[in-house]
C-alpha cells in the first residue's frame, strides 16, 4: 500500500485497480478514523464490490453490453442480469496499473499516479486507451483525477467507487445528512437502466437540496426505491459551467466529520450500498451489510453511448478525457 500523509489526513491506495485503500480523517475530538470500506492489499483479488476501485473504462451501466459508434457495433461482457456494469467482466477494479514515484507538490502536498494501458478491443471496447489516476493528498483534503487518451474514437466514463461511513466504525450510515444540489434525477428501469427522462426531484426521496437524514428518504415507499432497494440512481447537478462544483455535501453527527464533494462531472451516483449482504468482510473483521455505507460517484450518465440526448461519452484521437475530484473535510 502506498501512504500519503497530509495536514488531518491519511490516505492509503493500491495498484489493483487503483484504489482508494484507506482514508483516515479526525473527528470533532481530533481522533483518526478510516471512513472508506477496505480490505487489505492481497484481498482485492477477490473483491466484487468495487471497494475503492477506479472503476471502468465505462462505469455504471450498459444496456445489453451494446453500443453503437460511427456505423459499428460493440459488445462488451454482462456481468450483471443482461447489462455491462463498470466496464464488464474484469473491469479496471481487477486491472493492475503502474504507480508513479509519489511526489511532494510545491505547497507540501504529496501525490502519486497510476498509469496503465488498456489494448484495443479489451471487453469488447474499441482503440488503446492510455489511462492515469491521480491522487493529491493537501491540507484536508483528497483530489482525485482521472485522464484518458485514444488512438480511435471510443466511449469512456471513468469515477472513484469509494464506500463512506464516517462515523468511522462498523454500522449504518442511516443518521448521516446528505445534501446533493439537484434538481433532477434519472428513473430507471427493472435493469437498473435510466429510461432517458430527467425527471424533477421536487416532492420524491430524491430532492436532496437541503440536508436530509439518509435513513428517513431510504425509508419512503416510492417506486424507484423498491425497484432498486434503495438509492442506486444519478442524480443530475445544477450546473453553470463545466468548472468543478459542489456536488454532495454528508455531515456524521455524533464524530462531527463532514465531507464536501466537488466535481467537473455532470452528475453524481448516489448508492446505499444495496448490494452488501454481508459476505464482504472488510479491514478490522466487520461484515458489511446494505445501508453500512453510501457510495458518492461522480461520473457522466449510465448508459449515455445509447442516449443520444445524455452528455456524451464519446472520446476520439487528440482530444483529453479528465474527470476531476475533490472531497473535503471537516469536524463540526
Amino acid at each position: 500500500m502506498i501512504e500519503l500523509h497530509g495536514r488531518d489526513i491519511e490516505v492509503g491506495v493500491v495498484e489493483r485497480g487503483a484504489r482508494l485503500a484507506r482514508l483516515r480523517t479526525p473527528d470533532r475530538n481530533g481522533v483518526l478514523a478510516d471512513i472508506v470500506l477496505g480490505l487489505d492489499p492481497p484481498d482485492y483479488r477477490h473483491d466484487r464490490a468495487y471497494l475503492g476501485a477506479t472503476v471502468g473504462r465505462y462505469a455504471n451501466r450498459i444496456a445489453g453490453g451494446a453500443f453503437s459508434l460511427d456505423g459499428h457495433r460493440y459488445t462488451v461482457p454482462c456481468n450483471e442480469d443482461g447489462v455491462a456494469l463498470h466496464g464488464g467482466t474484469d473491469g479496471f477494479d481487477q486491472q493492475m496499473f503502474s504507480a508513479d514515484p509519489v511526489r511532494t507538490l510545491p505547497g507540501g502536498s504529496r501525490s502519486v499516479t497510476f498509469r496503465r494501458t488498456s489494448p484495443d478491443g479489451e471487453n469488447g471496447f474499441p482503440g488503446t486507451l492510455d489511462v492515469a489516476v491521480t491522487y493529491t493528498v493537501g491540507p484536508a483534503e483528497l483530489r482525485i483525477e482521472h485522464t484518458a487518451r485514444t488512438d480511435r474514437p471510443t466511449v469512456v466514463n471513468l469515477t472513484n467507487h469509494a464506500y463512506y461511513n464516517l462515523s468511522g466504525r462498523p454500522g449504518t450510515v442511516e443518521d448521516h445528512l446528505v445534501r446533493i444540489p439537484a434538481g433532477h434525477y434519472l428513473p430507471v428501469d427493472d435493469r437498473l437502466i435510466p429510461t432517458g427522462e430527467r425527471a424533477p426531484v421536487d416532492g420524491t426521496p430524491f430532492d436532496l437540496r437541503t440536508p436530509v437524514r439518509l435513513g428517513d428518504r431510504l425509508r419512503e415507499n416510492h417506486p424507484q426505491l423498491l425497484r432498486t432497494r434503495g438509492f442506486d440512481h444519478t442524480l443530475v447537478l445544477d450546473r453553470s459551467s463545466d468548472e468543478p462544483a459542489l456536488a454532495a455535501h454528508v455531515v456524521e453527527p455524533t464524530s462531527g466529520r463532514s465531507m464536501s464533494v466537488d466535481t467537473d462531472q455532470p452528475g453524481v451516483q448516489l448508492y446505499s450500498g444495496n448490494f452488501l449482504d454481508g459476505t464482504t468482510v472488510v479491514r478490522g473483521g466487520a461484515a458489511v451489510r446494505q445501508g453500512d455505507a453510501f457510495c458518492l460517484e461522480p461520473q457522466l450518465f449510465p448508459n449515455s453511448p445509447n442516449q443520444p440526448d445524455f452528455p456524451s461519452s464519446v472520446l476520439r484521437p487528440g482530444e483529453l478525457y479528465r474527470s476531476r475530484i475533490t472531497l473535503r473535510f471537516g469536524a463540526a
